[in-house]
């Protein structure tokens, strides 16, 4: 079967699964800008992302068959490129985890995809943690959005777990007083 344009996300990884090239060239097209620029928000190592870059679209194409269906494609291809970075960073001390793009002076860049997570998909809770400290902002980001363990947030943001458990509980008090009692505490 050879990939359209009308292909969604979930016919092309059938037809990865079955082998077909053009489905894996189309994937890339529609997943990899989007996925370097979270990678990149993540890691200061341009070499790193696109390896591990590189990494994640080998994943997709030897695993194409064992995507449950369940939830997006690109959340999917999210997962698997967040722990490839996991992994990358584990062994590579010289790279700096990237937490926050605050934290690089870049106040004045906002993507698409910060103002879709802070407007429209979470409503008051895009308000709610934007307010966060950006270590709080980067553990709740790390272990809440990415849906990493407090041991890969650890690695990913270059601290001990402990901090960042304790990070993640006041980021969740902090976003339980704003959302429910009508402010921080």
């Amino acid at each position: 079967m050879a990939p359209s344009v009308d292909l969604d996300d979930r016919a092309l990884l059938e037809a990865l699964a079955g082998g077909d090239l053009g489905a894996m060239r189309k994937l890339y097209d529609r997943h990899a800008p989007w996925l370097s620029v979270r990678l990149a928000r993540r890691c200061n190592d341009r070499e790193v992302v696109a390896d591990v870059l590189q990494d994640t679209f080998v994943a997709v194409w030897r695993g194409a068959e064992r995507f449950r269906g369940t939830g997006e494609v690109g959340a999917w291809m999210w997962g698997i490129a967040i722990r490839r970075l996991v992994s990358r960073l584990r062994l590579r001390r010289d790279v700096v985890p990237m937490a926050d793009p605050l934290r690089r002076g870049r106040t004045s860049e906002v993507t698409l995809e910060d103002e879709l997570l802070a407007c429209v998909e979470y409503g008051d809770l895009g308000g709610a943690l934007a307010s966060l400290s950006p270590d709080l902002r980067a553990a709740i980001q790390a272990t809440v959005l990415d849906g990493l363990t407090i041991r890969e947030a650890a690695t990913l943001l270059g601290i001990p777990a402990g901090t960042v458990k304790t990070r993640v509980h006041r980021a969740k008090a902090h976003l339980r007083a704003s959302l429910v009692e009508g402010g921080p505490r």
